[in-house]
């Protein structure tokens, strides 16, 4: 190689790399600086100058037809090619990116690295041929069995002497994988790569550039050093696909996207560790040690100064024991755990987490090339007031307050576009109002890409999450993934898509005649008609939809059910509560669901009398039966005698055990304090129970724990207690509640302090958003 052209091979991501190569860009002075890297954002790398450009960051590369097919070129404060960039844009001199054109790797079918960053760089990339992992051949012939260890004592904890040659590093890593490669070339792709790395070099020598610096992976330095003829070069590249037109962009990126734990081929196991060697000039150990003992401390772990110095006294005599020159990260950790930590991995895995890989995330300037989606966002991002932040934090939201709305429908919208930078999370704030919602905020570079391909349906966050719904809705063929995606049009406040999709879902469920699709549809339309008082959303379509599947429901549940296998009755009794609640929402004493509850609690009194006549396949099961009397008790639609009746029906000797145990599975689901209030029930219980069959009990006795092991401890403590004090007389025991008359003054006496407790409106000068809960009976809802 002509004595003009400096070849700098590195290791991607490596401070003792970076700290090289600025020396080796000081004592050249170079008139032209070619890095590895897309030669598609030449026309952005200016941008990196700026004060504004704040690692780490990625340069983002996507088909301009489809944004799926992405890659990413990260770059931290300690990469070398970063050291480089910064050089030439903060001197003015020339820079180019040299590497293989990310448009043909977007041309293939598939990424030939396997790593799934199209860019055939870090680790993967350099191993896509022969040999595989030059890093650890060079450790094994120096003798190291570790090969992260040995780079670190010869490379990234070495620091140029006074008076060295700064290429003298350079050279010694040619002449190294020089010998490497003698034993086989690199693949089909990185040959490829190199021809053209190589033919950029030519381009540059032929535009007069006197002092040419390349950047690039040591593993390509003896491929670019060996220069072949023209004519082999334009052979290799003859072979590649039509270039596919790309764009390119800047976006933040963080450490830990960087670290190799998170399926970056190219990352590293410590960034954070990474760069602080690159930003301390002295001894880095003490320094560290400190950042760890402040974040012990506020986590209130009693570390003190005196820690700090006897972790640097150990970690500097397990190097000297190791035969290290330098304190490297792992004798740092074995110091931190052992002095800090008082041997226990539990502390030292935070230290893990928040210093050795760290949370830091860049910044690009606004000058960046951007789709308006994510113009849009940013926008909106700043307006109220959310900042992306990669730690993971939780946000409770007030709808009630105008900014807090704006940003729930901002996260709701975001994920319909697939960005999840927010999360549904349980409130750490006891509320039963719709007008508080908690989030889990995370984010994640990756939302650039999904942001990118959501532009296909709008200019801002608002048009594009509406068009996402109408085409999500068209393309939809359950009913219960129509009624979810119009809650999620309510509660996004799109109310552009809403028509269209209630279109959708009113087409789709005239035609569904499926029980079971229609009970599974109704309560997330109902769940949809509560956020209206507090979100001002116009919900009249919504609940003609949901009256009228509430209706069709109601009429064809009990020939749905009949027949029904274990497991499909199972399914149905959770479809039965679901939409029991949905209905007691529902139920509004005027418009199109008038008299819905009577209607439903017509359907569960025909449920609960369909019993079997010739075998399991002529009747409603059991376990159906016996919740809709349990939900028809719980209502006051029926008394206690009547439920103790059907009960010792079921229980009769002409029935059989195995229907009568899932009956009273249905019947004491969601809690068995009944039994206490009423001994008739526990003793009809206790009578069956000691008639079962020595043979029928072994196969009952598995449905009947598991019915009785979700009851309350308490309940399974007294019941147990009741039954072991002595024999049950099942027609004697008189039930403690008595359906005693109550008097009308003293109980609206009460209703003020429970409407308190409840949060319900009328509260003591209190105003909230729940409908106040009507008295559908004298005296029994008190």
């Amino acid at each position: 190689m002509s004595a003009e052209v400096t070849l700098l091979g590195v290791r991607h991501h490596g401070p003792g790399s970076a700290r090289s190569v600025a020396a080796a860009l000081e004592q050249l002075r170079p008139d032209a600086v070619l890095v590895e890297g897309p030669p598609e954002a030449d026309p952005i790398l200016g941008l990196a100058a700026g004060k504004d450009m704040v690692p780490p960051v990625a340069l983002l590369a996507h088909a301009a037809d489809d944004p799926a097919r992405a890659a990413f070129w990260p770059y931290a404060e300690f990469s070398p090619e970063w050291v480089a960039i910064r050089y030439a844009t903060g001197l003015g001199v020339p820079l180019r990116f040299i590497d293989l054109p990310a448009g043909y790797a977007f041309a293939d079918a598939a990424d030939q690295d396997g790593d799934g960053d199209g860019d055939g760089d870090g680790e993967d990339g350099e191993n896509a041929g022969l040999p595989r992992d030059p890093i650890a051949r060079l450790a094994e012939a120096a003798g190291h069995d570790d090969p992260e260890r040995w780079w670190e004592d010869v490379v990234e904890h070495r620091r140029p002497g006074d008076g060295e040659d700064a290429l003298a590093p350079f050279a010694a890593v040619a002449e190294a994988m020089t010998a490497l490669r003698e034993d086989g070339g690199a693949g089909l792709r990185d040959e490829r790569r190199e021809a053209y790395m190589r033919q950029q070099i030519r381009a540059a020598r032929r535009a007069g550039h006197q002092r040419i610096a390349v950047v690039c992976g040591a593993f390509h330095v003896p491929a670019l050093a060996a220069m072949p003829t023209v004519a082999h070069d334009r052979a290799l590249l003859a072979g590649l696909p039509k270039k596919v037109r790309t764009e390119v962009t800047w976006v933040p990126w963080t450490h830990r996207r960087l670290s190799h734990l998170t399926g970056y081929g190219a990352g590293i196991v410590s960034p954070g560790w990474y760069r602080h060697l690159h930003r301390t000039d002295g001894d880095p150990l003490p320094g560290w040690l400190a950042r760890a003992a402040d974040l012990l401390r506020a986590e209130d772990h009693p570390v003190s100064s005196a820690h700090v110095i006897e972790a640097v006294r150990l970690a500097r005599t397990l190097a000297v024991l190791r035969g290290r020159p330098l304190a490297g990260l792992t004798e740092t950790l074995d110091a931190v755990r052992a002095v800090m930590c008082d041997g226990s991995d539990v502390p030292l895995a935070l230290v893990r987490e928040r210093l050795v890989i760290g949370d830091a995330l860049g910044e690009v300037p606004e000058a960046a090339p951007a789709v308006p989606l994510q113009r849009d966002l940013a926008r909106l991002q700043r307006t109220l007031r959310l900042k992306p932040d990669p730690a993971p934090r939780d946000l409770d939201l007030d709808l009630r307050k105008e900014n807090d709305a704006a940003r729930s429908r901002l996260l709701h919208r975001l994920r319909l576009l697939g960005v999840d930078w927010g999360v549904p999370a349980r409130s750490s704030v006891t509320s039963t109002g719709t007008f508080r919602e908690s989030w889990r905020l995370c984010w994640q570079p990756e939302f650039a890409v999904r942001i990118a391909e959501a532009a296909q349906w709008g200019t801002t966050v608002e048009r594009a999450a509406a068009g996402k719904a109408v085409g999500t809705a068209r393309a939809a063929v359950e009913l219960a993934e129509l009624t979810g995606l119009v809650e999620t049009c309510l509660v996004a406040g799109l109310a552009e898509a809403l028509p269209a999709v209630m279109r959708v879902l009113a087409d789709c469920a005239a035609l569904d005649t499926d029980v079971a699709h229609l009970a599974g549809a109704l309560p997330a339309l109902v769940r949809a008609l509560r956020y209206g008082d507090v979100r001002g959303t116009d919900h009249g379509a919504l609940g003609e939809v949901a009256a009228g599947l509430a209706d069709r429901i109601c009429v064809g549940l009990p020939p749905a059910c009949t027949g029904l296998d274990a497991a499909g009755a199972a399914a149905m009794r959770g479809h039965l509560d679901e939409v029991h609640g949905a209905i007691g929402l529902l139920d509004r004493a005027d418009g199109p669901a008038a008299g819905l509850a009577d209607r439903w609690a017509a359907t569960l009194r025909a449920l609960a009398r369909r019993e079997p006549s010739g075998g399991p396949a002529t009747g409603v099961p059991g376990l159906l039966r016996g919740r809709a009397v349990r939900l028809l008790l719980d209502d006051g639609r029926l008394d206690s005698a009547e439920a103790g009746r059907r009960l010792g029906l079921v229980l009769s000797a002409a029935n059989s055990p195995a229907d009568a145990a899932g009956w009273i599975e249905g019947f004491l689901t969601g809690g068995g304090a009944l039994l206490l209030h009423d001994p008739r029930l526990l003793g009809l219980l206790d009578g069956w129970l000691t008639t079962v069959p020595a043979e029928v009990f072994t196969d009952v006795l598995p449905l009947l724990r598991r019915t009785f092991a979700t009851l309350e401890a308490g309940v399974r403590h007294t019941v147990g207690s009741r039954v072991a004090a002595g024999p049950l007389d099942a027609g004697s025991a008189e039930p403690v509640v008595q359906d005693a008359a109550l008097d009308p003054a003293r109980a609206d006496a009460a209703l003020p302090v429970v409407a308190l407790l409840l949060g319900l409106p009328g509260a003591a000068g209190e105003s909230g958003d729940h409908p106040r809960i009507p008295r559908q009976a004298e005296g029994r809802d008190t």
